[in-house]
């Protein structure tokens, strides 16, 4: 596949910023107190936004790999 190259550069800094951004984000809601229990476990708060987050990352990596490989293929 080829794109022109700033579309391909848009990709990699999509996926850059989801790659840095989101677990700066996670790290923030495990502070939250609404991300454990009185017990110390987990919530659906804290679970839901791990997710979220890996989900984002993964997509984020997809998304820069596409823009690398369009980039210079």
């Amino acid at each position: 596949m080829q794109l022109p190259a700033a579309l391909s550069w848009l990709l990699i800094i999509a996926g850059v910023w989801s790659i840095v951004v989101w677990p700066q984000f996670l790290r923030r809601v495990m502070k939250d107190p609404r991300a454990r229990d009185e017990s110390g476990r987990a919530t659906r708060f804290l679970t839901v936004h791990i997710f979220l987050v890996a989900i984002s990352v993964t997509l984020g990596v997809a998304v820069a790999v596409v823009g690398v490989r369009t980039l210079f293929a």
